[in-house]
């Protein structure tokens, strides 16, 4: 029996290492409160997050006077032998006939003492049986146990522990890193060095075993080599400390030995899943999993069994329940997974399923489920990256990338992934495939590029995506590539300020559309861009009445994307009908829809618009830090309102009536306010109501006030030679 009084702890056989604990207090507070509250409590978690650890210093915390008694039950095999295991921790001797049961019996009986149980996941049922018994004769008797799973006892409780944070496991790899009188380099000051070691903690899953592990590599490595080899994690994260559990001494032997301790079903499931990326739902993983020794109806029951062993973690969503897999988990089913021959199957089932969710999700994208969607494709991305570079890599596979980068368009473009939509259309229309029937894939992903790049204010390769869409278009004799391209390169002539060009060319796509009965939120779009050049050339009326049918359109079919730009419109005609009320209503309604999409360029026109609102209802002040956050949001989405005359009107009003009343210092000092705050608050910021205070910077004795500023009109009321709108 080892005494650890000289550590403040009574008397017990707990081997503790109670220096440098890295973070987890939170966890902590929860373990200790729960053992205090409770006499059964199991810490569970994926094998190398800390368990044992973090049991060990609660256990010293909540020592009662029995003292701690830990049983390491990792080395056993056999279920029979756990009693004996506990007789044998707690330093008994019985030389009479008695089971070690009743030993145990006889003994806790009048005992008031913490039992902890670790690494008893390969034998529950054991377990649980010595524990309702023990719990049920010993009153005093409180129990830790520590697992990959649960016991499934009566009134246990269960504290889950995942992985560190980012800060935390940086401040667990400097540690042990400096208890090892290694340095590295570190410093949080240089942004490298910071994102080097951030990188490592990230591509570790913030696991406290493989960062400790890692940190013994940094007497050899740096940061940025140990990155440059974690592809083969295995092999570069081993010799750990040699005074820990031998199932902790290596990365792959801790995530083998929950690996030994599933069945057939569950090493096969775990390898099949392992081509998800990030997170995944049920549905997905019985399909691409299915079949091969795995029938689709056992799925859920091997799922949840992996669920239990935390070899999965579960997750609530706005896309409902989802499951994920530790990046070092995954690693090591994939190899299994290659090791069985089955990977390219697997891959393409996965391939198959999210090219499928993406055509479910364009079609259900102008429907009431808009918002669905939007959460859906958000929650998937990682998987639908997974696809997307899979189909680009893999010959014969180009038009499925294609289609797929093309399907993808609304998130591209409604849900503010601008640039990252370019980046994969742009590998897609590189490559060359085979045509097939019906819509090209190729065309779509060419006028999808396009109208990303005419977003981003980036016109030349927009023209020459359209050019080569519409020239192709015609050759195939392709009507509704036809017509998306005409539709786009309107869209075009619009913000480079060709309103009559525009006009024509939106009329035409329009016209196309009801032709081949093509409607959807693109097509309504349409007719949003046509109310533009309407209302920049003066024809406040004819604006509005597009933008109100497009309204009932979008209310009719639960649409709320392309609602909002309507909205904007509608709010620019009351503005410049005097009616500033009204327009913010309007404006506010455009924002919010904007902002939950993460629309980056719905939100910055939205913005815009309501500084100058709010300058015409006499607050200049707060009018300019909406401009601050309006610069800060456009470089998200291209060059500030596309360099364009009459998107940039309203922004050129309101500048110039808010230096007129604060004088250019307090405006600029307003601006850099507004250039401070972040997307959130800036939304939150626009839509507060008028009259609620709100933070500005300490007023400084006014400048001089600008020369020549004047009282602000409405830009469409404001002509130039050849009848053209003026900013």
């Amino acid at each position: 029996m080892r005494d650890h009084r000289r550590d403040g702890i009574p008397h017990g056989n707990l081997p503790l290492e109670l220096d440098a604990f890295v973070g987890r207090a939170t966890e902590l507070a929860k373990l200790t409160g729960a053992l205090d509250s409770g006499r059964l409590v199991t810490v569970t978690g994926t094998g190398g997050v800390g368990k044992s650890r973090l049991a060990a210093r609660a256990a010293a915390r909540c020592a009662p006077g029995g003292g701690v008694w830990r049983v390491e039950l990792a080395p056993l095999r056999d279920e029979e032998f756990v009693d004996y295991a506990v007789v044998e921790a707690l330093g008994l001797t019985d030389h009479t006939t008695r089971l070690p049961r009743e030993t145990l019996f006889a003994h806790l009986a009048e005992q008031e003492l913490l039992l902890v149980l670790d690494g008893f996941e390969h034998l529950v049922d054991a377990c649980a049986a010595l524990v309702t018994d023990l719990l049920g004769r010993a009153p005093g008797l409180r129990v830790l146990a520590v697992g990959r799973r649960p016991l499934g006892v009566a009134g246990e409780q269960l504290v889950p522990l995942a992985p560190l944070g980012p800060e935390e496991a940086v401040e667990l790899l400097t540690v042990r890193a400096g208890q090892r009188h290694l340095t590295f380099g570190y410093d949080a000051d240089l942004d490298e060095d910071h994102r080097e070691v951030r990188e490592l903690c990230r591509r570790l899953d913030g696991i406290p075993l493989a960062i400790e592990l890692a940190a013994g590599r940094l007497g050899a490595l740096s940061p940025g080599q140990v990155l440059q080899r974690l592809d083969d994690r295995f092999r570069l994260l081993t010799g750990g400390d040699r005074t820990a559990l031998p199932r902790h001494r290596t990365l792959r032997t801790a995530i083998g030995w929950s690996h030994e301790l599933c069945t057939p079903p569950e090493r096969l499931l775990w390898a099949r899943l392992s081509v998800f990326a990030g997170s995944f739902d049920l549905e997905a993983a019985e399909y691409v999993c299915s079949g091969d020794g795995l029938p689709g109806d056992d799925v859920l029951d091997v799922l949840s069994a992996l669920l239990a062993q935390s070899v999965l973690t579960r997750e609530e969503s706005l896309a409902g329940v989802r499951y994920r897999m530790l990046g070092t988990v995954r690693a090591y089913g994939a190899d299994w997974l290659e090791a069985t021959g089955d990977a390219t199957r697997l891959r393409r089932r996965h391939r198959d399923w999210y090219v499928g969710l993406a055509t479910w999700c364009e079609l259900e994208w102008f429907s009431p489920r808009q918002g669905e969607v939007a959460a859906r494709v958000d929650a998937e991305l990682p998987n639908l990256r997974g696809a997307l570079e899979h189909c680009l890599t893999e010959p014969d596979e180009a038009h499925l990338g294609q289609y797929l980068a093309g399907a993808l368009w609304f998130h591209w473009i409604g849900c503010g992934r601008l640039s990252e939509g370019r980046h994969w259309l742009e590998q897609a229309v590189r490559l060359d495939a085979e045509e097939t029937a019906g819509e090209q894939p190729r065309l779509k992903a060419l006028w999808v590029l396009a109208h990303v790049a005419i977003l981003q204010g980036d016109t030349v390769p927009a023209l020459a995506a359209l050019q080569e869409c519409r020239q192709e278009a015609e050759r195939s004799a392709n009507p509704t590539a036809v017509a998306y391209a005409e539709h786009r390169t309107g869209c075009l002539a619009l913000v480079t300020d060709d309103m009559p060009r525009a006009e024509a060319l939106l009329s035409s796509a329009l016209h196309r559309y009801r032709e081949i009965g093509e409607l959807n939120s693109n097509v309504l779009m349409g007719q949003v861009e046509l109310a533009m050049t309407r209302a920049f050339q003066g024809d406040l009326p004819d604006a509005v009445r597009l933008c109100e049918d497009v309204r009932q359109v979008c209310e009719d079919h639960g649409e709320r994307w392309a609602r909002g730009y309507a909205l904007y419109v509608l709010a620019y005609a009351a503005w410049s009908d005097g009616d500033p009320v009204r327009a913010r209503e309007l404006l506010a309604d455009c924002l919010g829809s904007a902002h939950r999409f993460r629309d980056q360029l719905g939100s910055v026109l939205a913005v815009e618009l309501l500084a100058l609102v709010t300058v015409a209802q006499g607050d200049a002040a707060e009018a300019a830090v909406l401009q601050g956050a309006a610069g800060r949001m456009w470089p998200s989405v291209g060059l500030p309102l596309f360099g364009s005359a009459h998107y940039n009107a309203p922004h050129e009003l309101c500048e110039a009536a808010a230096r007129e009343q604060l004088g250019d210092e307090r405006y600029e000092e307003c601006v850099r306010h507004g250039a401070r705050l972040g997307r959130r608050e800036a939304v939150s910021r626009a839509l507060r109501r008028p009259g609620v205070p709100a933070s500005l910077p300490a007023p400084r004795p006014a400048g001089r006030r600008a020369a020549g500023a004047g009282t602000a009109k409405p830009a469409a009321s404001r002509t130039r030679k050849g009848g053209e709108t003026a900013g």
